[in-house]
C-alpha cells in the first residue's frame, strides 16, 4: 500500500497550512494513521468485545469465533461500498448524499441520515452509561457505580466533555485517540497473551472457525447480528474525508485497514478468551450469565492481578469515551453536509472561526443524546436496555441500503473492468443482501414479547423501538419536506458556503 508523502503520524500535512473546504471545514488535518484510529476509536473495541463475546458465545459455544469471522464477511463487503463511493464522492455526508444521488431524496433523508443517526443516539446513550459506570468503580466509588441515577449525571458529564472535545477540532481529537486506541490493544493483546501462556489452557483449535457446525439456523442468525454490533461504526471515519489528505483514497484505506485490524484483534482475543475461561456456565466460563455482558471483568482478576485488572477496567471506560468522541466528529459533519445540500437549517453550517469544526451541529448532537438519554432512564431503564438491543437492526439497515446505493450509482460502469464488476457491483450486492437478510431475521426474532425487557401489546420492546426509529422518520420527512422544497425537488443543490461564527 503507498501512503500520501505528506502523510505524518500526526495526519498533518508538511510544508503546508491546511485551507478551508468548500463546507469550512479545514482539509489537510487527517492522515491515514489518523483516520485509522478515528475509524478504530468509534468502534470502541475494548468495550464492543467486552459486552458481546459472552453474549455470542452463550449461543453458540465454542463456535464464536467462527460467529466473528462470518459477521465480519457482510462488514466488509459493505466497506467495499463505502470505499468506492468515497472515492467517487467524498463528503462528509457520505451515506446521506450518497443514497440521495442513488435512490432520491427521501430515501437519503430518511435511511441515510435518520437511521444512523437513530443508531447513534442510542449508542451514544450505552456509551455514556458504561462510561460512567466503569469510572466510578475504578476511583473506588462502587456504591456510587451501582446507583442509576449518579450514573445518569455522571455520563451526562462524561458527554458534556467529549462534546467539547469534539468541537475543539480534529488534530486534538486525533491525538487523545492515539493514546486511547493505545492503551484498548494494549489491555485486548495483554489479555490474550495472558490467557494463551497460562499452564491449563485448552489448545485452541481450527474447528473454532468452521462455519457449518452451527446447530441450526437460529443461533447461526442470532450469533452473526450480535457480531454485526462488534464491528459498527468504522464508518465514522468516512465524515472527515474532506478533511483527509488525498480525500477520494485516504478514507477508503482506513477503512479497510480498520476492519482488518478489528478483525485480527476480535478473533485473538476470542481465541485465548475461550481457551482459557471455556465455555461453562459457572465461575469464569463465558456461557455463565453473570459474565455475559462483561467478560474481561471476569477473566482479568485471575490472569493479571487485581492492580492490572484495573487497568483493563480503565481500557474498557476508555474505550467507551474514545467512541462517543468519534461519533459527536462524525455526527457534527454529518448536519454540516446535510445544510450544504439545503436538507437542514443553515444555522447547522455555522464553523468555528478557529477550530474549524461544525459548533451547532456538534453541540446539538451532544445535547440530543443527553435529552434521549434522560427521557429513557426516566421512562424506565429497562427501555435504555432494549433501545441498545436494536442498533443492530438499525445497522443493517443503513448498511445495506449504502451497499445498494454503490451498486446503483455505479451500475453503468460496472462492464469498464473486471475490479469494477467486483468491487463496485459484486461484492456490495451481496454485503446488501446480507445486511438485507441480517434486518428480516432481526426484525422476525424482535417481534416476540421476550425478546428484551419490555413488550406492549404481545410485541417486543426492542421490535418497537428499533422499527418505530424507522416509522419516526416518515412524518419527520413530510415535515422536514414543507420547509426544503428544493432539496426533495431537486434531490441535490450548489454546496452552501457556511456561515463562520467565532462562539
Amino acid at each position: 500500500m503507498t501512503l500520501n508523502p505528506h502523510d505524518t503520524d500526526s495526519g498533518a500535512r508538511v510544508g503546508a497550512s491546511p485551507v478551508s473546504t468548500g463546507k469550512g471545514l479545514r482539509s489537510g488535518t487527517v492522515g491515514l494513521l489518523g483516520a485509522v484510529a478515528l475509524g478504530l476509536s468509534s468502534v470502541a473495541p475494548a468495550y464492543s468485545i467486552a459486552v458481546t463475546l459472552g453474549l455470542v458465545t452463550m449461543t453458540v459455544g465454542h463456535l464464536a469465533p467462527a460467529a466473528l469471522l462470518i459477521g465480519f464477511v457482510p462488514i466488509l463487503f459493505t466497506a467495499f461500498a463505502f470505499r468506492e463511493l468515497n472515492r467517487d464522492m467524498p463528503d462528509c455526508g457520505t451515506t446521506f448524499v450518497w443514497n440521495t444521488r442513488a435512490f432520491g431524496p427521501w430515501t437519503g433523508w430518511l435511511i441515510g441520515s435518520w437511521v444512523p443517526t437513530m443508531a447513534s443516539l442510542f449508542a451514544m446513550t450505552a456509551l455514556a452509561q458504561v462510561s460512567a459506570g466503569y469510572l466510578l468503580s475504578i476511583v473506588g466509588l462502587d456504591g456510587l457505580a451501582g446507583d442509576g441515577t449518579a450514573v445518569t449525571v455522571t455520563g451526562l458529564v462524561l458527554l458534556a466533555g467529549a462534546t467539547v472535545l469534539a468541537r475543539r477540532g480534529l488534530q486534538i481529537a486525533t491525538a487523545v485517540q492515539y493514546a486511547l486506541l493505545g492503551l484498548q490493544l494494549v489491555a485486548l493483546f495483554g489479555i490474550g497473551f495472558a490467557a494463551f501462556t497460562r499452564p491449563g489452557a485448552a489448545t485452541p483449535s481450527l474447528s473454532w472457525l468452521n462455519p457449518f457446525a452451527f446447530q441450526g439456523a437460529g443461533p447461526f442468525a442470532e450469533s452473526v447480528l450480535l457480531c454485526l454490533f462488534i464491528y459498527w461504526g468504522w464508518d465514522a471515519l468516512i465524515t472527515v474525508n474532506e478533511e483527509s489528505n488525498d480525500a477520494d483514497r485516504v478514507p477508503g484505506r482506513a477503512v479497510l485497514i480498520s476492519t482488518f485490524v478489528l478483525l485480527a484483534t476480535y478473533l485473538f482475543t476470542a481465541f485465548a478468551a475461550v481457551g482459557y475461561a471455556g465455555t461453562g456456565t459457572t465461575g469464569i466460563g463465558l456461557g455463565n450469565p453473570a459474565n455475559a455482558t462483561d467478560f474481561l471483568s471476569a477473566l482479568a482478576p485471575p490472569l493479571v492481578g487485581n492492580a492490572l485488572a484495573t487497568v483493563v477496567q480503565l481500557a474498557v471506560c476508555v474505550s467507551a469515551l474514545s467512541a462517543m468522541v468519534t461519533c459527536l466528529v462524525g455526527s457534527g459533519r454529518g448536519c454540516l453536509s446535510m445544510t450544504a445540500h439545503g436538507a437542514l437549517p443553515k444555522v447547522f453550517a455555522r464553523i468555528h472561526l478557529r477550530h474549524r469544526t461544525p459548533t451547532v451541529g456538534t453541540v446539538f448532537f451532544g445535547a440530543a443524546t443527553a435529552v434521549t438519554l434522560v427521557v429513557l432512564k426516566l421512562a424506565s431503564p429497562r427501555f435504555l436496555g432494549d433501545a441498545i438491543l436494536s442498533i443492530g437492526l438499525l445497522i443493517a439497515c443503513y448498511y445495506g441500503a449504502t451497499a445498494f446505493a454503490c451498486v446503483w450509482h455505479f451500475r453503468h460502469r460496472l462492464r469498464a473492468s473486471g475490479r469494477d464488476l467486483l468491487f463496485k457491483g459484486v461484492l456490495p450486492l451481496l454485503g446488501g443482501l446480507m445486511m438485507l437478510a441480517a434486518f428480516a431475521r432481526s426484525a422476525y426474532d424482535m417481534i416476540a414479547p421476550d425478546y428484551g425487557s419490555t413488550s406492549f401489546h404481545g410485541i417486543g420492546g426492542v421490535f418497537l423501538l428499533g422499527i418505530g426509529s424507522v416509522v419516526l422518520g416518515i412524518p419527520l420527512v413530510l415535515l422536514v419536506r414543507r420547509y426544503f422544497p428544493r432539496f426533495f425537488r431537486e434531490g441535490k443543490t450548489s454546496v452552501v458556503r457556511p456561515t463562520v461564527n467565532e462562539s
